[in-house]
């Protein structure tokens, strides 16, 4: 029975399976989204890397300072590569960091510096503070690690490094 303004509505049909060529599209149309989300997200990545600063040290060691001891008192660090050292003095009074041969430490002994801080190897490190130093090593070899204030050294304040 047909009503007025009909105008012959065709009945449903079963849907053919897809055609090789639309499975190649669809497939093409998924290769070409793909690439398009990563495409950005390596972009950025690759931007992010070489925007990032280089970094000076390879390693990082930390030395905390309490009860006018170090620890560790005893480091092994590589030859030749540089070190990042970060020394945290925990103690209420000041302390020093000096790394060094005998030659170094007995100079120290009857030194006058009262502050260091102009080379890597020998920094001051007020109470509650904390400092950085970046060292590389040239030769293997046995260094110790001193604080020269006065009775610090006698106390104990001494440390190892071994560089290999």
């Amino acid at each position: 029975m047909s009503l007025p303004g009909d105008v012959g509505v065709a009945p449903a049909t079963h849907t053919a399976p897809p055609s090789k060529g639309r499975r190649v599209r669809s497939r093409r149309l998924f290769g070409v989204l793909v690439a398009a989300l990563t495409v950005p997200v390596l972009v950025v990545v690759g931007v992010s890397a070489a925007s990032a600063p280089a970094t000076p040290w390879r390693m990082t060691v930390r030395i905390d300072i309490q009860y006018s001891r170090y620890a560790p008192s005893a480091l092994v660090v590589p030859l030749g590569v540089p070190v990042r050292f970060v020394i945290r003095n925990l103690d209420p009074i000041d302390h020093e960091w000096i790394v060094g041969d005998t030659a170094v430490h007995a100079g120290h002994r009857t030194g006058t510096e009262l502050h260091h801080g102009a080379r890597p190897t020998e920094v001051s490190i007020a109470a509650g503070a904390t400092v950085e130093t970046v060292v590389m090593f040239p030769a293997t070899g046995r260094q110790s690690y001193v604080c020269h204030l006065p009775g610090h050294e006698a106390y104990g304040m001494v440390g190892t490094l071994d560089i290999r």
